[in-house]
């Protein structure tokens, strides 16, 4: 396995995420995803992945531009938003090559080989 984890250093999920990895000794990769982002490859095989930009969204933050975004039909004008901004995505992302997850998802982890 090749896991990596995008989180938010404040996310509670993200550190419940972390711990789930190490208590089965599963090695990870973590990333800050506020301060890093993803590469466009990532983002596209996330995005694929999980289902669409509407899954990815932190619908629950407080920032105006999410607000925004709920107003939006243009899909690729949303992805974009949140590529550009990744604090706007919901936390963590843990992806496992071509496979991810949205949150804290250890019933699906538990499948990956």
């Amino acid at each position: 396995m090749n896991i990596q984890i995008f989180g938010k250093s404040k996310s509670f999920d993200t550190k419940k995420a972390e711990r789930w990895f190490k208590e089965r000794r599963i090695k990870f990769q973590s990333i800050d995803l506020v301060r890093y982002g993803m590469s466009g490859k990532e983002f596209d095989s996330v995005l694929r992945a999980v289902g669409g930009i509407d899954e990815l969204i932190d619908w629950d933050s407080k920032s105006p531009e999410v607000t925004l975004m709920k107003y939006m039909d243009d899909k690729r004008a949303k992805e974009d938003k949140v590529f550009d901004q990744p604090e706007l995505m919901k936390a963590p992302v843990v992806r496992n090559g071509k496979e991810a997850t949205v949150g804290f998802r250890p019933d699906v982890w538990e499948t990956w080989k």
